[in-house]
């Protein structure tokens, strides 16, 4: 007993870490491979254990509903979190999964490099001349918002809408959500489903070669049929995902990029360093710092029982900086090889829009590299923590202003 009550606590809430976390998970690696939470939890922040419990199968992600409720309150948003994927668990979560892998196909994702980089292209042509531009505004929110938006085929008018929508659902995901937000997500939501509804109808009148499309014919065709509900609120899932993740991904890439020139530099002189550049900047700074899981059944590991029904934080962004792990971790090494971070998680859950975030975030370097010979910071970013959470949800960073110059 008395070992763990002196064990340091971290919780998700403590505003003291929210915007620079990485001194305090460095304390926590160096007492140990396993810290207190808030009640009833446990906070895993060394790689091995992160690894380790990412892939167990006796963890889950289907909280009580009582649970969710403490966080977002009862509602839509509520019912929306019980109904996605990354929030279940087998063998409802791989019934899920399978329709969505054979939605979203590597060759699809593969094929998607060159128009994304004639995206990227296009949104830098605007620079040339000005040879400032935001590195937030002007990139990481259009790319993957233009990017899922042509992939679900969603018009034009609508979305500016639906990217702010889905801005708002995004506080669903927090841990810690003040009254005033769970409306805000609650109302989201409802707007959202209809939206998507909508869509599905007419996706089911004239099919195309659209993600939603194929979403509908792998459902229709597979062994287990899912129910509107289930199709429209995973539907949604993978518009947010692929829009609000990829965001952070780039924006915080964007950031090291103008706080560690030498990233760019070795981008420079090697363009096929592009992929690893991604990892790194990944690693180095987690789009989601900590993720959840519940007990399903008593677990040993690191000395510790963990009780059924605990809940287990996994401190990804710290077990990304694990010194046991990486070499000199604080900084940024594009070429860094073997890279075995766990930003995209690890398991049955395991991020299922990696290879895109991977594709559009590479595309993105690569592309502002070649573009401009010089990439400075021109004033002051903006960053704030998001509405009640620990980095959740994500896009932190609100603003990043840059000078440029033409290559």
């Amino acid at each position: 007993m008395d070992t763990v009550l002196n064990m340091p606590r971290f919780l998700l809430d403590d505003a003291r870490a929210m915007r620079d976390p990485y001194p305090v998970y460095r304390r926590l690696r160096a007492y140990g491979p396993v810290c207190r939470g808030g009640p009833g939890q446990w906070v895993f922040p060394r790689h091995e254990e992160v690894s380790a419990l990412l892939r167990d199968p006796r963890l889950g992600r289907e909280f009580p509903e009582e649970y969710q409720a403490v966080s977002v309150g009862e509602g839509p948003a509520n019912d929306y979190l019980r109904r996605i994927v990354v929030d279940r668990d087998p063998p409802g979560h791989t019934r899920l999964r399978r329709l969505l892998v054979k939605s979203l196909s590597p060759a699809m994702v593969r094929a998607l490099r060159e128009p994304v980089a004639r995206l990227v292209d296009g949104l830098l042509d605007r620079f040339a001349d000005e040879r400032r531009l935001d590195l937030v505004a002007d990139l990481a929110v259009p790319v993957p918002m233009t990017v899922m938006s042509e992939l679900l085929d969603i018009p034009r008018p609508d979305r500016a809408d639906i990217a702010r929508l889905s801005h708002s659902l995004a506080q669903a995901f927090a841990v810690f959500i003040p009254p005033e937000k769970q409306r805000e997500a609650h109302g989201a939501v409802v707007e959202l489903r209809d939206y998507i509804a909508q869509l599905v109808r007419e996706r089911r009148r004239r099919p195309g070669e659209d993600l939603l499309s194929r979403m509908l014919a792998a459902a229709r065709d597979g062994e287990e049929p899912l129910t509107d509900e289930e199709i429209i609120d995973n539907a949604l899932f993978v518009y947010y995902a692929g829009f609000e993740t990829t965001t952070n991904a780039i924006a915080t890439g964007g950031d090291l990029f103008v706080r560690q020139p030498h990233t760019q530099r070795q981008l420079r002189a090697d363009p096929g360093l592009a992929g690893s550049v991604l990892e790194e900047f990944m690693r180095y700074d987690a789009p989601i710092h900590a993720t959840t899981r519940m007990a399903l059944e008593p677990i040993e590991i690191a000395g510790l029982t963990i009780r059924k029904g605990r809940v287990v934080v996994l401190l990804l962004a710290s077990a990304n900086h694990d010194e046991r792990v990486f070499d000199e971790p604080d900084r940024a090494d594009p070429a860094r090889s073997p890279n075995p971070h766990l930003s995209f998680g690890g398991g049955v859950h395991h991020c299922l829009g990696a290879a895109l975030a991977r594709l559009e975030g590479a595309v993105v370097f690569e592309r502002l590299v070649a573009r401009f010979a010089d990439i400075e910071a021109a004033g002051e970013g903006v960053w704030e923590p998001s509405a009640g959470g620990f980095r959740f949800p994500y896009w932190a960073h609100r603003s990043i202003p840059v000078a440029v110059r033409p290559a």
